[in-house]
């Protein structure tokens, strides 16, 4: 499971230093389109995970009397919601470098220049 991946991410909002996320690119805007598309991944990821594992509770031939509370799927789905906000994990990565991104025209233009 990668939730274990994100037991050091703040689960709530925390003031940054703008400077550190413009580190890596030289410009916030570019560092925070790196961090959005690496956010949209990341929850994708965990949505496809949780789906898979509630997959395992459906049942297609519950009728209305059969149908009941599983505490396993509650656990799981409330496991899932304690996790932080897909936009706090990627900052985090981008923030130790674990992210890797290119910019092909910033790279074409050094090229040119040298």
């Amino acid at each position: 499971m990668a939730n274990n991946n994100y037991q050091n991410v703040p689960s709530t909002t925390v003031a940054r230093d703008l400077r550190k996320l413009e580190k890596g690119t030289d410009n916030i805007y570019e560092s925070i389109a790196i961090i959005s598309k690496r956010a949209n991944q990341i929850g994708a990821q965990l949505k496809e995970e949780l789906h898979a594992k509630l997959d395992e509770f459906n049942n297609d031939s519950d009728t209305l009397e059969e149908v009941f509370e599983n505490r396993e799927q509650i656990e799981i789905s409330m496991q899932y919601e304690r996790l932080p906000k897909p936009s706090l994990i990627a900052t985090e990565e981008f923030l130790a470098e674990k992210i890797h991104f290119r910019n092909p025209e910033k790279e074409k233009r050094l090229a040119e220049e040298n």
